[in-house]
Protein backbone atom coordinates (compact mmCIF):
# COMPACT_ATOMS: atom_id res chain seq x y z
CA UNK A 1 0.00 0.00 0.00
CA UNK A 2 3.29 2.38 0.88
CA UNK A 3 4.55 1.99 -2.71
CA UNK A 4 1.11 2.09 -4.20
CA UNK A 5 0.72 6.08 -2.67
CA UNK A 6 3.94 6.96 -3.55
CA UNK A 7 3.69 5.47 -6.93
CA UNK A 8 0.71 7.48 -7.26
CA UNK A 9 1.57 11.05 -5.58
CA UNK A 10 4.99 10.79 -8.28
CA UNK A 11 2.51 10.77 -11.01
CA UNK A 12 1.07 14.19 -9.57
CA UNK A 13 -1.95 12.89 -7.79
CA UNK A 14 -3.32 14.31 -4.27
CA UNK A 15 -2.65 12.07 -1.44
CA UNK A 16 -2.31 14.00 1.82
CA UNK A 17 -0.67 12.80 4.89
CA UNK A 18 -3.44 12.10 6.63
CA UNK A 19 -5.14 10.46 3.48
CA UNK A 20 -1.96 8.26 3.24
CA UNK A 21 -2.15 7.51 6.98
CA UNK A 22 -5.76 6.34 6.74
CA UNK A 23 -5.29 4.32 3.91
CA UNK A 24 -2.31 2.24 5.13
CA UNK A 25 -4.61 2.01 8.58
CA UNK A 26 -7.25 0.82 6.47
CA UNK A 27 -5.59 -2.33 5.01
CA UNK A 28 -4.11 -2.96 7.90
CA UNK A 29 -7.21 -3.25 9.62
CA UNK A 30 -9.16 -4.17 6.65
CA UNK A 31 -9.48 -8.25 7.45
CA UNK A 32 -9.04 -8.36 11.63
CA UNK A 33 -12.13 -9.70 11.42
CA UNK A 34 -11.27 -13.25 9.72
CA UNK A 35 -12.25 -15.96 12.57
CA UNK A 36 -9.51 -18.52 13.41
CA UNK A 37 -8.24 -20.94 10.16
CA UNK A 38 -9.62 -17.68 8.38
CA UNK A 39 -12.54 -18.53 5.90
CA UNK A 40 -13.21 -21.93 7.29
CA UNK A 41 -14.89 -20.77 9.99
CA UNK A 42 -17.04 -18.26 8.31
CA UNK A 43 -20.73 -18.65 9.49
CA UNK A 44 -20.16 -21.44 11.56
CA UNK A 45 -19.24 -20.24 15.17
CA UNK A 46 -21.12 -17.24 14.17
CA UNK A 47 -24.23 -16.80 11.95
CA UNK A 48 -25.24 -14.43 9.42
CA UNK A 49 -22.11 -12.28 9.52
CA UNK A 50 -19.53 -11.75 7.34
CA UNK A 51 -15.50 -11.45 8.22
CA UNK A 52 -15.36 -7.93 6.80
CA UNK A 53 -18.70 -6.92 8.40
CA UNK A 54 -16.85 -8.37 11.92
CA UNK A 55 -13.67 -6.23 10.91
CA UNK A 56 -15.94 -3.05 10.11
CA UNK A 57 -17.24 -2.97 13.71
CA UNK A 58 -13.83 -4.24 15.45
CA UNK A 59 -12.30 -0.94 13.82
CA UNK A 60 -15.39 1.24 15.04
CA UNK A 61 -14.28 -0.43 18.80
CA UNK A 62 -10.83 0.79 18.22
CA UNK A 63 -11.62 4.23 16.63
CA UNK A 64 -14.06 5.08 19.30
CA UNK A 65 -10.81 4.09 22.18
CA UNK A 66 -8.65 6.24 19.88
CA UNK A 67 -10.96 9.09 20.37
CA UNK A 68 -11.70 8.71 16.36
CA UNK A 69 -8.11 8.43 14.93
CA UNK A 70 -9.56 6.60 12.41
CA UNK A 71 -12.35 8.35 11.02
CA UNK A 72 -10.76 8.53 7.75
CA UNK A 73 -9.72 5.24 7.19
CA UNK A 74 -13.63 4.17 8.49
CA UNK A 75 -14.64 6.46 5.25
CA UNK A 76 -12.37 4.60 3.21
CA UNK A 77 -12.94 1.52 4.00
CA UNK A 78 -16.78 1.97 4.10
CA UNK A 79 -16.17 3.39 0.70
CA UNK A 80 -17.70 6.92 1.96
CA UNK A 81 -14.18 9.01 1.47
CA UNK A 82 -14.90 11.06 -1.37
CA UNK A 83 -11.35 10.02 -3.31
CA UNK A 84 -12.99 6.80 -4.65
CA UNK A 85 -9.43 4.80 -5.61
CA UNK A 86 -8.40 4.90 -2.03
CA UNK A 87 -10.99 2.58 -1.26
CA UNK A 88 -10.08 0.54 -4.49
CA UNK A 89 -6.11 0.14 -2.63
CA UNK A 90 -7.97 -1.58 -0.04
CA UNK A 91 -10.99 -3.38 -2.09
CA UNK A 92 -11.41 -3.97 -5.46
CA UNK A 93 -10.16 -6.81 -7.85
CA UNK A 94 -7.29 -5.03 -8.44
CA UNK A 95 -6.16 -4.04 -4.07
CA UNK A 96 -3.33 -4.38 -2.10
CA UNK A 97 -4.42 -7.46 -0.26
CA UNK A 98 -4.73 -9.63 -3.97
CA UNK A 99 -1.34 -8.39 -4.89
CA UNK A 100 0.14 -9.50 -1.13
CA UNK A 101 -1.35 -12.63 -0.83
CA UNK A 102 -0.79 -13.73 -4.43
CA UNK A 103 3.00 -13.52 -4.18
CA UNK A 104 3.32 -15.00 -0.49
CA UNK A 105 1.04 -18.31 -1.42
CA UNK A 106 3.12 -18.64 -4.10
CA UNK A 107 6.20 -18.38 -2.17
CA UNK A 108 5.07 -21.08 0.59
CA UNK A 109 3.50 -23.27 -1.16
CA UNK A 110 5.58 -23.74 -4.30
CA UNK A 111 3.10 -22.93 -6.95
CA UNK A 112 5.11 -21.03 -9.01
CA UNK A 113 2.39 -20.38 -11.61
CA UNK A 114 0.85 -17.97 -9.22
CA UNK A 115 3.90 -15.84 -9.26
CA UNK A 116 2.78 -12.22 -9.97
CA UNK A 117 4.70 -9.14 -10.72
CA UNK A 118 3.77 -6.73 -8.40
CA UNK A 119 6.25 -4.36 -8.53
CA UNK A 120 5.50 -3.74 -12.03
CA UNK A 121 1.83 -3.48 -11.42
CA UNK A 122 2.77 -1.20 -9.08
CA UNK A 123 5.17 0.82 -11.19
CA UNK A 124 1.65 0.92 -13.60
CA UNK A 125 -0.76 2.18 -11.11
CA UNK A 126 -2.48 5.87 -11.76
CA UNK A 127 -5.68 7.88 -11.03
CA UNK A 128 -8.40 8.93 -13.65
CA UNK A 129 -12.13 10.39 -13.15
CA UNK A 130 -11.21 9.36 -9.00
CA UNK A 131 -10.62 5.78 -10.48
CA UNK A 132 -7.20 3.45 -10.02
CA UNK A 133 -6.21 2.84 -13.82
CA UNK A 134 -3.42 0.71 -15.05
CA UNK A 135 -0.70 2.38 -17.31
CA UNK A 136 -1.58 0.65 -20.78
CA UNK A 137 2.45 -0.79 -20.57
CA UNK A 138 1.19 -2.66 -17.71
CA UNK A 139 -1.66 -5.22 -19.47
CA UNK A 140 0.52 -8.10 -19.76
CA UNK A 141 1.27 -7.81 -15.73
CA UNK A 142 -2.75 -7.76 -15.55
CA UNK A 143 -3.11 -10.72 -17.64
CA UNK A 144 -0.83 -12.20 -15.98
CA UNK A 145 -2.49 -11.73 -12.42
CA UNK A 146 -6.10 -12.67 -13.53
CA UNK A 147 -4.49 -15.57 -14.89
CA UNK A 148 -2.40 -16.22 -11.38
CA UNK A 149 -6.00 -15.82 -9.77
CA UNK A 150 -6.88 -18.47 -11.17
CA UNK A 151 -4.66 -21.16 -10.85
CA UNK A 152 -3.85 -20.59 -7.25
CA UNK A 153 -7.93 -20.40 -6.47
CA UNK A 154 -8.21 -23.78 -7.74
CA UNK A 155 -4.25 -25.73 -7.32
CA UNK A 156 -4.17 -24.53 -3.46
CA UNK A 157 -7.60 -22.28 -2.07
CA UNK A 158 -9.71 -25.11 -3.49
CA UNK A 159 -7.34 -28.16 -3.24
CA UNK A 160 -9.30 -31.18 -2.37
CA UNK A 161 -6.95 -31.81 0.46
CA UNK A 162 -7.73 -27.96 1.69
CA UNK A 163 -11.84 -28.31 1.16
CA UNK A 164 -11.96 -31.62 2.91
CA UNK A 165 -10.13 -30.36 5.90
CA UNK A 166 -12.18 -27.39 5.96
CA UNK A 167 -15.41 -28.91 6.08
CA UNK A 168 -14.00 -31.72 8.96
CA UNK A 169 -13.12 -28.67 11.14
CA UNK A 170 -16.54 -26.61 10.07
CA UNK A 171 -18.61 -30.27 11.01
CA UNK A 172 -16.77 -30.30 14.07
CA UNK A 173 -17.71 -27.23 16.03
CA UNK A 174 -20.84 -27.70 14.39
CA UNK A 175 -21.60 -30.95 16.49
CA UNK A 176 -19.85 -29.21 19.19
CA UNK A 177 -21.88 -26.36 19.22
CA UNK A 178 -25.19 -28.67 18.62
CA UNK A 179 -24.33 -30.85 22.22
CA UNK A 180 -23.22 -27.45 23.63
CA UNK A 181 -26.78 -26.00 23.24
CA UNK A 182 -28.33 -29.45 24.58
CA UNK A 183 -26.63 -28.77 27.61
CA UNK A 184 -23.41 -31.18 27.24
CA UNK A 185 -20.68 -30.00 28.87
CA UNK A 186 -17.47 -29.71 27.36
CA UNK A 187 -13.74 -28.35 27.09
CA UNK A 188 -13.35 -25.04 26.02
CA UNK A 189 -11.33 -22.07 26.46
CA UNK A 190 -13.67 -18.90 27.46
CA UNK A 191 -13.43 -17.69 23.98
CA UNK A 192 -14.88 -20.82 22.18
CA UNK A 193 -17.28 -21.35 25.45
CA UNK A 194 -18.92 -18.14 24.77
CA UNK A 195 -19.43 -19.32 20.93
CA UNK A 196 -20.61 -22.67 21.69
CA UNK A 197 -22.90 -22.05 24.22
CA UNK A 198 -24.82 -18.76 23.16
CA UNK A 199 -26.59 -18.13 19.62
CA UNK A 200 -23.95 -15.52 18.34
CA UNK A 201 -25.14 -13.84 15.07
CA UNK A 202 -25.30 -9.72 13.41
CA UNK A 203 -27.30 -8.52 15.83
CA UNK A 204 -25.93 -9.87 19.26
CA UNK A 205 -22.36 -8.39 17.27
CA UNK A 206 -23.75 -5.33 16.96
CA UNK A 207 -25.66 -5.07 20.38
CA UNK A 208 -23.52 -6.75 23.11
CA UNK A 209 -19.44 -5.94 22.86
CA UNK A 210 -19.29 -8.76 25.08
CA UNK A 211 -19.17 -10.82 21.44
CA UNK A 212 -16.47 -9.19 19.79
CA UNK A 213 -14.08 -9.11 23.16
CA UNK A 214 -14.62 -12.63 22.81
CA UNK A 215 -13.94 -12.92 19.11
CA UNK A 216 -10.77 -10.86 19.45
CA UNK A 217 -9.64 -13.34 21.94
CA UNK A 218 -9.87 -15.95 19.97
CA UNK A 219 -7.53 -18.06 18.04
CA UNK A 220 -5.99 -20.93 16.03
CA UNK A 221 -4.94 -22.35 19.65
CA UNK A 222 -8.66 -22.77 21.14
CA UNK A 223 -9.64 -24.55 18.60
CA UNK A 224 -6.60 -27.18 18.56
CA UNK A 225 -6.52 -27.89 22.29
CA UNK A 226 -10.27 -28.17 22.20
CA UNK A 227 -9.73 -30.98 19.51
CA UNK A 228 -7.29 -32.47 21.88
CA UNK A 229 -10.07 -32.96 24.25
CA UNK A 230 -12.68 -33.74 22.53
CA UNK A 231 -10.74 -36.77 20.83
CA UNK A 232 -11.55 -38.58 24.19
CA UNK A 233 -15.12 -37.61 24.51
CA UNK A 234 -17.80 -39.88 24.56
CA UNK A 235 -19.95 -38.66 21.62
CA UNK A 236 -19.29 -40.79 18.63
CA UNK A 237 -19.66 -38.30 16.30
CA UNK A 238 -17.81 -35.71 18.30
CA UNK A 239 -14.12 -37.89 19.18
CA UNK A 240 -14.28 -39.12 15.63
CA UNK A 241 -13.67 -35.96 13.82
CA UNK A 242 -11.43 -34.32 16.42
CA UNK A 243 -9.45 -37.69 16.36
CA UNK A 244 -8.65 -37.21 12.90
CA UNK A 245 -8.21 -33.85 12.64
CA UNK A 246 -5.85 -34.34 15.37
CA UNK A 247 -4.24 -36.82 13.26
CA UNK A 248 -4.32 -35.51 10.08
CA UNK A 249 -7.14 -38.33 8.89
CA UNK A 250 -8.77 -35.86 6.68
CA UNK A 251 -11.74 -36.90 4.40
CA UNK A 252 -11.54 -38.66 0.54
CA UNK A 253 -12.46 -36.23 -1.64
CA UNK A 254 -13.82 -36.36 -5.43
CA UNK A 255 -14.15 -33.34 -7.35
CA UNK A 256 -17.25 -33.82 -9.57
CA UNK A 257 -18.57 -32.13 -12.40
CA UNK A 258 -22.42 -32.86 -11.50
CA UNK A 259 -24.16 -33.64 -7.96
CA UNK A 260 -23.24 -37.28 -6.73
CA UNK A 261 -25.87 -39.05 -7.29
CA UNK A 262 -28.33 -39.81 -4.18
CA UNK A 263 -28.02 -43.79 -4.17
CA UNK A 264 -23.82 -43.33 -3.37
CA UNK A 265 -24.73 -40.67 -0.62
CA UNK A 266 -26.78 -43.00 1.08
CA UNK A 267 -24.73 -45.70 0.89
CA UNK A 268 -21.76 -43.71 2.86
CA UNK A 269 -24.76 -42.75 5.29
CA UNK A 270 -26.16 -46.67 5.76
CA UNK A 271 -22.17 -47.73 6.18
CA UNK A 272 -21.42 -45.54 8.96
CA UNK A 273 -24.49 -46.15 10.49
CA UNK A 274 -23.60 -49.60 10.69
CA UNK A 275 -20.26 -48.98 11.08
CA UNK A 276 -20.50 -46.52 14.54
CA UNK A 277 -23.95 -47.47 15.39
CA UNK A 278 -25.35 -44.08 15.08
CA UNK A 279 -28.44 -42.74 13.46
CA UNK A 280 -28.69 -41.22 9.31
CA UNK A 281 -28.43 -37.70 10.92
CA UNK A 282 -25.21 -38.15 12.92
CA UNK A 283 -23.81 -40.42 9.87
CA UNK A 284 -24.18 -36.99 7.85
CA UNK A 285 -21.32 -35.56 9.94
CA UNK A 286 -19.20 -37.32 7.89
CA UNK A 287 -19.24 -36.42 4.58
CA UNK A 288 -20.31 -33.40 2.98
CA UNK A 289 -20.98 -32.11 -0.77
CA UNK A 290 -20.44 -28.60 -1.38
CA UNK A 291 -20.55 -26.70 -4.59
CA UNK A 292 -17.21 -24.61 -5.24
CA UNK A 293 -17.39 -22.17 -7.62
CA UNK A 294 -15.04 -19.28 -8.88
CA UNK A 295 -14.99 -16.42 -11.73
CA UNK A 296 -11.44 -15.03 -11.93
CA UNK A 297 -12.80 -11.61 -12.92
CA UNK A 298 -15.84 -9.69 -12.43
CA UNK A 299 -16.23 -6.23 -14.76
CA UNK A 300 -19.83 -5.84 -12.63
CA UNK A 301 -18.26 -5.47 -9.52
CA UNK A 302 -15.14 -3.30 -10.36
CA UNK A 303 -13.60 -2.81 -13.48
CA UNK A 304 -9.80 -3.12 -14.03
CA UNK A 305 -9.32 -0.38 -16.72
CA UNK A 306 -6.27 1.03 -19.09
CA UNK A 307 -5.27 4.17 -19.31
CA UNK A 308 -3.52 5.06 -22.64
CA UNK A 309 -1.18 7.56 -23.85
CA UNK A 310 -3.56 9.86 -25.46
CA UNK A 311 -5.72 10.07 -21.98
CA UNK A 312 -8.43 7.40 -23.12
CA UNK A 313 -9.50 4.52 -20.64
CA UNK A 314 -10.87 1.23 -21.69
CA UNK A 315 -11.99 -2.00 -19.60
CA UNK A 316 -9.71 -4.58 -19.82
CA UNK A 317 -11.69 -7.29 -21.85
CA UNK A 318 -11.87 -4.62 -24.56
CA UNK A 319 -8.31 -4.72 -24.70
CA UNK A 320 -6.53 -8.08 -24.12
CA UNK A 321 -5.82 -9.64 -27.14
CA UNK A 322 -4.55 -12.43 -25.04
CA UNK A 323 -7.23 -13.70 -22.81
CA UNK A 324 -10.84 -14.17 -23.07
CA UNK A 325 -11.92 -12.31 -20.15
CA UNK A 326 -15.42 -13.71 -20.99
CA UNK A 327 -14.24 -17.06 -20.08
CA UNK A 328 -12.26 -15.74 -16.75
CA UNK A 329 -15.70 -13.88 -15.99
CA UNK A 330 -17.45 -17.00 -16.17
CA UNK A 331 -18.30 -18.79 -13.35
CA UNK A 332 -17.12 -22.40 -13.24
CA UNK A 333 -18.67 -24.68 -10.46
CA UNK A 334 -17.16 -28.02 -9.32
CA UNK A 335 -18.64 -30.50 -6.61
CA UNK A 336 -16.75 -31.84 -3.69
CA UNK A 337 -17.76 -34.90 -2.39
CA UNK A 338 -15.91 -35.41 0.75
CA UNK A 339 -16.28 -38.42 3.45
CA UNK A 340 -14.70 -39.98 6.13
CA UNK A 341 -12.77 -43.42 5.21
CA UNK A 342 -13.47 -46.46 7.15
CA UNK A 343 -10.66 -48.29 8.22
CA UNK A 344 -11.26 -51.60 9.08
Amino acid sequence: MNEAINQLRQKGNDITADEADAALAAILLHDIGHAPFSHALENTIAENISHEEISLLMMQVINRDMNGKLDMALEIFRNDYHKHFLHQLVSSQLDMDRLDYLIRDSFFTGVVEGAVGTARILNMLNVRDDRLVVEAKGIYSIEKFLIARRIMFWQVYSHKTCVAAEQMLVNTLRRAKELAMAGEELFASPSLQYFLYNKVDKARFVSDEKALRHYALFDDSDIMSALKIWAAHPDTILSVLSKSLINRAIFKTEILEHPLDESVYQNRIKEYCETFGINKYEASYFLSQNPVSVNTYTPKDDNINILYNNGTVKEISEVSDMLNISMLSKEVEKYYFCWMKIVS
